[in-house]
């Protein structure tokens, strides 16, 4: 396969370290010791450190991140702290610092969060319903933080999806790269002109199954995790990015009406960005296929990994496309009280 142009973190493998240096590193910067576990992770090294009291993740950040990006992240959390929101909080190192710099890379340590994670949760209309709610709440608290850093370029943040044509090759169906490709073609004509005029923000940006958990009758929300892909954009690609990851195939226009109508319930959106909700929940569809395709073809030995969102996005999109566009704005509209 030709080799395409994932950017510099992406195109980065996560660091390496050994459990015996990361166990030195926990006890010696942070005063940390207990029972070690690696976690997943797409660019960053992360590990679970359990103690009889407290639960920890020690976070090695991708060499190829910038260490203002790193910061930018920290800083989100911090500012969050307060806002009696599910999120990990950040341990300060004996020093009394949020991170330690060292030959491994920048070293972070956040609380570990509880909860049955929301990938293995049968879905349902309540907790579709109480994503969207937590979604906007976080959102909500976000606003007003700003940092230097916010405005990187991530390939996973919806407004650079007209990036994504080089990748379209790596999505192996014909049929499938076809719908993907009239996707993008919409998007760059008529969605992303728009993006400019909208209100723009710093979002999580990342609030997939894979990082959440629920609450242990499956129908709330204990804990939002993985703050990484944080960036300002507008604030409804936000939005998108968590809808994209609840339409059920079934019944696509139910299910992203619910969603929109619990979240504008907590934080109002407008006529104009209502109106792009498809389009965008689409763009972030087709940004998944394309990512994690070329990523599988790069890294085979990570495949499951990398792949744990493709059918969810696959299935989505061909679902929404087929929807009439007409119908679709119609009853997000009225699903929003604005008819």
């Amino acid at each position: 396969m030709t080799d395409t142009p994932l950017g510099g973190l992406l195109a980065a493998p996560p660091p390496e370290l050994s459990d015996a240096e990361a166990a030195r590193l926990a006890r010696d910067v942070f005063g940390v010791e207990g029972r070690m576990k690696r976690l997943t992770s797409e660019r960053d090294l992360n590990i679970h450190i359990a103690t009889p009291s407290q639960g920890y993740v020690l976070k090695l950040a991708n060499p190829a991140e910038p260490p203002e990006v790193t910061d930018f992240q920290t800083k989100a959390l911090l500012h969050l702290e307060g806002a009696g929101l599910p999120v990990p909080r950040v341990i300060r190192t004996l020093s009394g610092a949020t991170e330690a710099r060292g030959p491994q890379g920048i070293l972070r340590l956040l609380t570990y969060l509880e909860g049955v994670p929301l990938h293995l949760v049968a879905p349902s209309a309540l907790l579709r319903a109480s994503m969207a709610a937590m979604n906007a709440r976080i959102t909500r608290a976000l606003q007003g933080f700003d940092h230097p850093a916010a405005d990187h370029v991530l390939q996973w943040d919806i407004k650079q999806a007209g990036s994504l044509r080089p990748m379209l090759p790596a999505i192996a169906d014909a049929g499938l790269r076809a719908v993907a490709t009239a996707i993008l073609d919409h998007f760059e004509t008529e969605v992303a002109p728009k993006l400019g005029a909208l209100r723009w923000q710093v979002v999580h940006a990342d609030m997939n199954p894979h990082n959440v958990l629920a609450t242990a009758d499956g129908d709330g929300i204990a804990g939002v995790l993985d703050f990484g892909d944080m960036v300002r954009t507008p604030l409804v690609c936000d939005l998108a990015v968590t809808a994209s990851y609840q339409i059920d195939p079934a019944d696509a226009l139910g299910s992203l009406t619910g969603f929109v109508a619990a979240y504008h319930a907590v934080l109002p959106l407008t006529a104009e960005e209502i109106a792009l909700v498809p389009a965008l929940v689409a763009a972030r569809m087709l940004t998944t296929l394309a990512i994690t395709s070329t990523r599988e073809a790069r890294y085979p030995e990570n495949a499951p990994y990398i792949l744990r969102n493709f059918p969810s996005a696959r299935d989505g999109l061909l679902a929404l496309s087929a929807l009439d566009p007409d119908e679709t704005r119609t009853a997000l509209q009225r699903a929003c009280g604005m008819e």
